[in-house]
């Protein structure tokens, strides 16, 4: 029903798809013009407040500065305060966004159908190649599906508990605490800068990092939403248009086409 990004068919086929792949690069790599300018530097620092959240917004984004239409930084969540919901929103805002970034780059890459060489369990069985991500999600052994459920649940855990500082208790928000030898044995690398070769960035140049990665996070949840939205109604993203191949599950339901622990369809 669409064409799918294999390798060897997207390099014979670059005249056809080089206009449509290029305005999707654009999507994420334009989020760099969007940068914080010299005469503008914002600190990221906690930005708990309204009148902060006003600040960061100007270095985002001079164009659309400070966008809240639902007023949500007013909500005061669960009965908390101003700082505490502010604090709840921008690491969520940043959470998603380091999330849609790596499945913007997971959807592409499936849809290429690229794996690894070696096999995916231990009874041999390779890696699927399908047509997109959701496919090779459903491709996958339930066993499979459990773990990547329980790491992920794992590093949700670790960040809510240890941080020195809660996100909504004057926390650094999207801050992802490093992993402590005496709790995991022999050790991890961190999620972010694993070999260290960061920490003795200016700090300059560190907030500049900061604000590019919630552009660059913003922009991939909408990229990613335009995969699954075209998958799902063809035509629906002109841009993707016989690139991005039609998907007969359900996006926004991952686990029905599961069995046994992970099959869920109708529980909502």
């Amino acid at each position: 029903r669409g064409q799918v990004l294999r390798p060897k068919k997207l390099w014979k086929n670059t005249n056809c798809l080089s206009m449509k792949l290029a305005i999707l690069s654009s999507l994420l790599v334009g989020a760099s013009s969007f940068s914080t300018s010299p005469l503008a530097r914002p600190s990221t620092a906690l930005h708990e407040t309204g009148a902060d959240l006003r600040t960061l917004a100007q270095g985002l984004n001079p164009v659309v500065k400070y966008y809240d239409p639902w007023k949500l930084s007013e909500q005061n969540f669960w009965g908390s305060t101003e700082e505490e919901t502010i604090g709840f929103l921008r690491h969520a805002e940043i959470k998603h966004g380091r999330v849609a970034m790596m499945a913007f780059i997971g959807f592409i890459v499936h849809a290429n159908q690229i794996t690894w060489p070696w096999p995916m369990t231990l009874d041999g069985q390779p890696f699927p190649k399908a047509d997109s991500a959701p496919a090779a999600w459903d491709a996958i052994p339930e066993e499979a599906k459990i773990q990547i459920i329980l790491f992920v649940g794992f590093l949700e855990f670790w960040s809510e508990v240890a941080g020195e500082k809660h996100y909504m208790r004057g926390g650094r928000p999207g801050d992802f605490p490093d992993f402590d030898n005496k709790y995991i044995p022999g050790g991890a690398l961190n999620l972010y800068d694993p070999f260290g070769w960061n920490r003795s960035l200016p700090k300059e140049s560190k907030e500049k990092r900061l604000l590019a990665e919630i552009n660059n996070g913003r922009l991939a949840m909408i990229g990613i939403m335009g995969f699954c939205a075209e998958s799902q109604l063809e035509g629906s993203v002109p841009a993707l248009k016989g690139v991005i191949p039609h998907y007969d599950g359900q996006v926004m339901a991952p686990l029905a086409a599961g069995h046994g622990l992970v099959h869920m369809e109708g529980l909502f």
